[in-house]
C-alpha cells in the first residue's frame, strides 16, 4: 500500500525495514474524486500528502469569485501549503483533486513524531518538498509572456500527462485563458 512512498524516497537514501515499519505506522492511504476539496483556503494545512496516483491542483479565488488554478501536482510529488503547513497560518489556496487518485497522507502531528524518531526524516521531505516548490515556481514561470497559443504548446509539452487528465477547464485557468478561448486554440492546432 505505501510502495509508492518508499521506491520514491528510495531514490534519496536506503530505509530499513524498522524504519519502513515507523513510516508505515504514521501515515494512511486515501482514495480522492475528482473535485474533492482536500483543503480550504483559510484553514490550516494540517496534512502533506505524497501523490501515488492522481493529480491534485492548487487553486485560489480571484477578485470575481472565480477558482484559478495556480499549480498541478502528479505522482511522486508532495503536496500540501507549505506556510500554513510550516508555520500554522491560514492558507491562502486551496488544494483540489483534479482527477481521481490515491494518497499517502501525512498527518502533521504524526509527522512531527516520525522526525523525531528518524531525525533524517525532516531534511529529506523539507529538501524534497522545496525542490517541488521551486520546480512548480519553474515551470508555471516558463509560460510568463507568451501568447495563449504558446502558452498552450509549451503546457502539452512540458505536462503532457497533466493535459490529458484534467478536465480542460483546469488547464485554461492554468493556462490564464477562458476556456472558449482554449477550444479556438485546440481547434487552430488540428
Amino acid at each position: 500500500m505505501f510502495a509508492p512512498l518508499f521506491d520514491f524516497l528510495e531514490q534519496f537514501r536506503s530505509f530499513s525495514h524498522e524504519d519502513k515499519a515507523l513510516i508505515s505506522e504514521q501515515v494512511h492511504h486515501r482514495q480522492v474524486k475528482e473535485g474533492e476539496l482536500l483543503l480550504q483556503e483559510g484553514s490550516l494545512a494540517r496534512e502533506l500528502f505524497f501523490i501515488s496516483q492522481g493529480i491534485l491542483k492548487i487553486v485560489t479565488i480571484n477578485g470575481k469569485g472565480n477558482e484559478v488554478t495556480q499549480f498541478f501536482l502528479k505522482e511522486n510529488q508532495f503536496c500540501t501549503i507549505l506556510n500554513s503547513f510550516n508555520n500554522q497560518v491560514p492558507a491562502h489556496e486551496s488544494i483540489v483533486a483534479a482527477c481521481n487518485g490515491e494518497l499517502i497522507v501525512f498527518p502533521k502531528d504524526h509527522l512531527l513524531r516520525l522526525y523525531e524518531q528518524l531525525p533524517y526524516m525532516k531534511e529529506l521531505i523539507t529538501g524534497i518538498t522545496q525542490n517541488t516548490l521551486l520546480e512548480k515556481i519553474r515551470v508555471r514561470n516558463g509560460y510568463m509572456g507568451e501568447d495563449a497559443a504558446t502558452r498552450y504548446e509549451k503546457f502539452l509539452e512540458k505536462q503532457p500527462e497533466i493535459a490529458l487528465r484534467v478536465q480542460l477547464s483546469d488547464v485554461a485557468s492554468y493556462l490564464g485563458v477562458t476556456p472558449q478561448s482554449l477550444s479556438r486554440i485546440r481547434k487552430n492546432m488540428r
